[in-house]
């Protein structure tokens, strides 16, 4: 009887954890304002594509180069604030293009 009732709690607690997904990934995203610059421009790199808190709840998803976007994005360069560097520029953000005319 005691093996299936933690049984139960087990898939309750790993049901509520899933409800969560967004506290879950805020909580293990990567700061830069806890590395140097030459690290989160390292880790960009290394990962291509990388989701990086930037202030205590902004994050943004950067890239490596364009290849890391969708079709339809272009780039737009990145400068965040890291330990050492207030502008440190870590790689690229994917934006839509915008079409619009200005004639």
């Amino acid at each position: 009887m005691t093996s299936k009732l933690g049984g139960i709690l087990c898939a309750a607690t790993l049901a509520a954890l899933a409800s969560f997904p967004d506290a879950a990934a805020a909580q293990s995203r990567a700061d830069t304002l806890r590395m140097s610059c030459a690290a989160a421009k390292a880790l960009v790199a290394r990962h291509g594509g990388i989701v990086l808190a930037t202030r205590r709840s902004l994050f943004d998803r950067f890239v490596a180069s364009r290849a890391h976007c969708m079709p339809t994005e272009m780039i737009e360069h990145a400068f965040v604030p890291t330990a050492d560097n207030r502008q440190c520029f870590i790689g690229y953000t994917c934006r839509e293009h915008n079409f619009s005319d200005t004639d």
